[in-house]
């Protein structure tokens, strides 16, 4: 086992590494850019090394600055977090090159995952539901018409190295594909330095679904259930809970077989999360793999009682799983909300800036991951999140009304949150029987 681990991120996740790693007897480094001097995780960690200034491709982003840190330190180990470099396929290489482990997958499972034309091939391969698409990369405009033709509009143009709702464009005729293939080649160069796209079928009034996989150096992959991420906005998740509360027992075992069968077939191992969208025939089909510990891990551990970023240490130490797919048991529904430092009445607009009073909910059934504290500056440089609320209960009405009753407890100013949209969202009528979509939020803030 590890005697000393660098944690290459910051915020809530950062925290959440340091949590794990401190009950399994493990020293932590947290790293850190001259805005998040005052973080949470920069106070807990055993130590913290300064590593640039508050631009991301100068701390965060920075593989030179971050190795540089683990080798002063001596840490045998770096955990990416979720974000910044932790699907970087380099940076897993340079850190094994420099005799400090990665804890995460193997390069090769990262670049083949993470490529999603690569991805869709391998998943085609072995029986994996996939939409209907192009077999390869879309090499032009033309090239983009005569497939979209013949998939059959609407179509969804994607970034072949993307994720995170970037690179994606839907086009419903030959007009809209066309400005939708220059504008997705565009975004995707910015974001992932690579522009190229592909195009499937779009599935319409679809659910966002994705199960959570976690495999070992010896060739045992298991599955932790699925996770519902349908409540979301401009591709970016609001609401997760598990399980998904439309799928029968036999859905769920076929689903997730399916994330199984991939990840063994990739040889997979760290912790991962297989993302499908389903139509409102409960059919399934593959959207990407994400090579890292999800934002909402969470909601899966309060239902398996497992806890995922312990399993990725010990994965990444060389040890076997601790538990076998028959030993691993669901009960109850958990609910995560994501807290932003947003302000919703003002179309989402980020409220930086000094936290004066911060009070967090309690009782049974309630989890607060976060970083802040009263007195704590959210910078204005980095992702808005800012906490993430998990609820348990038996059933999901108890998970909701625990959620609700924690959100009414929650003290957070002067700054704008995401707490009033939560409260409305949990309210909706729709959201209760269920009866959504990927875009259910948008048209109901438009409306």
């Amino acid at each position: 086992m590890f005697s000393r681990i660098l944690i290459a991120n910051r915020g809530e996740i950062a925290v959440r590494v340091i949590r794990a790693a401190r009950e399994m007897g493990i020293e932590t480094v947290a790293v850190f850019s001259s805005a998040d001097r005052t973080c949470r995780h920069v106070k807990m960690a055993d130590r913290a090394i300064c590593i640039g200034s508050a631009r991301s491709a100068d701390s965060y982003l920075n593989i030179a600055r971050i190795i540089a840190a683990a080798e002063v330190c001596d840490a045998d180990a770096i955990h990416p977090g979720y974000g910044f470099l932790a699907e970087n396929a380099h940076f897993a290489e340079v850190c094994r090159s420099c005799n400090i482990e990665f804890i995460g997958p193997s390069v090769e499972s990262m670049r083949l995952l993470g490529d999603k034309v690569a991805c869709k091939q391998l998943a085609l391969k072995n029986k994996v539901p996939t939409a209907s698409g192009s077999k390869g990369r879309i090499e032009s405009e033309d090239n983009a018409i005569s497939t979209a033709r013949e998939i059959g509009y609407p179509v969804i143009i994607t970034a072949a190295a993307g994720g995170g709702g970037r690179g994606m464009r839907v086009a419903h005729n030959d007009m809209s594909l066309r400005h939708g293939y220059r504008a997705a080649r565009t975004e995707a160069e910015g974001a992932f330095g690579d522009p190229s796209v592909y195009i499937e079928k779009f599935i319409e009034h679809a659910r966002h679904v994705e199960v959570q996989i976690l495999g070992d150096q010896h060739g045992n992959v298991v599955h932790l259930f699925e996770r519902d991420c349908t409540m979301q906005r401009r591709h970016q998740k609001l609401i997760e809970e598990a399980p998904c509360p439309l799928l029968s027992d036999e859905q769920r075992d076929e689903l997730c077989k399916s994330a199984v069968r991939l990840c063994k077939a990739a040889r997979y191992f760290s912790a991962g999360t297989v993302e499908y969208l389903m139509d409102r025939d409960a059919n399934f089909y593959l959207m990407e793999v994400n090579t890292r510990v999800q934002v909402e891990h969470p909601v899966t551990e309060m239902i398996t009682g497992m806890d995922i970023v312990k399993e990725q240490i010990r994965v990444a130490a060389g040890e076997k799983l601790a538990v076998t797919q028959r030993q691993i048991k669901r009960s109850g529904h958990a609910i995560e909300l994501r807290i932003n430092a947003e302000d919703p009445r003002r179309n989402f607009a980020p409220s930086a800036g000094r936290i004066e009073h911060w009070a967090l909910p309690g009782g049974p059934g309630v989890r607060v991951d976060t970083h802040c504290y009263s007195g704590y500056t959210v910078p204005p440089h980095y992702d808005s999140l800012i906490a993430k609320l998990i609820t348990y209960g038996q059933t999901r009405d108890v998970a909701i009304a625990t959620a609700l009753r924690a959100l009414s407890e929650y003290e957070v100013e002067p700054i704008k949150t995401t707490i009033p949209l939560h409260q409305d969202l949990l309210r909706n009528g729709d959201f209760h029987a269920s009866k959504t979509d990927i875009h259910f939020v948008e048209r109901l803030l438009s409306s």
